[in-house]
């Protein structure tokens, strides 16, 4: 049996769902573990003591992570290395087999490059497009997007391309992962 904290930034609550589905599922499969947001673990603090692994996930929101989840994983990179560890990405691009690996997904591939924190795992996982619960700029923002990517571009259009049992599977690989 592992301890394992599943950790998480989420933008719209999408990357929350997927990082539910992921603790769910190590749950399941007759591990310990907790879910945290990385704002409520920053606030409040985390014994990493009691963890075997670590599984971090973040969207990718105007092609970047967000900076909170950038400090939170370099701030706590050592921590981090000493652990079974892994990192999943969440975009709408992903949705596309050349774009939904770490190599071929530019944004992961530049955070796993560039960024102080390198896990020892990663994967990608496609989100959801949800035009009517975000803003104009959002929608509009996705919208150009979406029409240079041949993607939905309704303002109405909810598609979630989520591979909900890829999800499971990541959960369930990870906990193969050792430190």
């Amino acid at each position: 049996m592992k301890s394992v904290l599943v950790l998480y930034y989420s933008h719209g609550g999408h990357t929350a769902r997927i990082a539910r589905r992921i603790w769910e599922t190590v749950i399941a499969e007759g591990n310990q573990a907790d879910l945290m947001s990385v704002v409520e673990a920053d606030r409040e603090g985390i014994d990493w003591n009691k963890y075997d692994l670590v599984i971090a996930g973040a969207p990718v929101i105007y092609g970047k992570f967000h900076k909170s989840f950038r400090a939170f994983v370099n701030k706590f990179k050592s921590v981090l290395d000493a652990k079974a560890n892994s990192f999943f990405s969440v975009s709408v691009v992903a949705r596309t087999p050349a774009k939904c690996t770490p190599e071929g997904n530019v944004y992961t591939r530049k955070f796993l490059e560039t960024n102080p924190w390198k896990p020892k795992d990663a994967h990608c996982f496609a989100g959801k497009v949800d035009y009517p619960n975000w803003n104009w700029y959002e929608t509009a923002a996705i919208q150009m997007i979406m029409k240079m990517t041949k993607g939905p571009t309704d303002a109405t259009a909810i598609v979630d391309y989520t591979d909900w049992e890829d999800v499971k599977a990541y959960a369930r690989h990870c906990l193969t992962l050792n430190a």
